[in-house]
């Protein structure tokens, strides 16, 4: 498999008191040991400046939460890596439930239009998934013009809710289960 090219911001090399090339190096050890997933880029052919650094999480939220001290879900729900555990733990059992030959992408261009993960399935349909730990989610501005650079009809908003939701310019809102649900059924 080619190696994908990133770039290792020098804050974390910094704060480690080592080299980015090490980061990079610690990042593809925890990558090929499956403890860590690089969600990369999707590069459409678009004539807008797209972001091409890897986006990069924890698979287990549970070891992440045990790595940060959290020791129980009220202290988690108190903790500013809510948001971030819950996009992870989305984004891990999405890719998980999804068919076979399904490519996993993030979107997001300079101007700060995005797409929290965009999957691939097989036969080239592209979803684009918005992913918010909200109750009552409501989709940015930037997440309707990734849709439409990228020409998207399915898109999806998972939430921390239960119910299925309309929401305006085509969008549903869809719990996690009910979507991971969908996902492993189809085809």
């Amino acid at each position: 498999m080619p190696k994908v090219r990133r770039s290792i911001p020098r804050a974390p090399a910094t704060s480690l008191s080592v080299s980015s090339s090490t980061v990079s190096r610690y990042i593809d050890l925890l990558v090929d040991l499956l403890l860590v997933r690089r969600l990369v880029p999707y590069h459409a052919n678009l004539v807008k400046r797209l972001v091409k650094t890897p986006k990069t999480y924890v698979r287990d939220s549970g070891l992440l939460h045990a790595l940060l001290a959290v020791p129980t879900r009220n202290a988690l729900l108190d903790h500013p890596i809510v948001g971030a555990s819950w996009e992870g733990f989305v984004i891990e059992t999405s890719i998980n439930c999804a068919p076979a030959w399904t490519s996993p992408f993030y979107y997001r261009t300079s101007a700060g239009a995005e797409i929290d993960l965009l999957l691939e399935l097989p036969g080239s349909e592209l979803w684009a998934i918005e992913i918010k730990r909200s109750l009552s989610p409501k989709v940015a501005r930037g997440f309707h013009i990734a849709c439409d650079d990228l020409q998207l009809a399915h898109r999806i908003v998972v939430y921390a809710g239960t119910d299925r939701v309309p929401l305006p310019h085509g969008v549903e809102a869809v719990g996690v289960s009910e979507f991971t649900t969908e996902l492993t059924t189809t085809r």
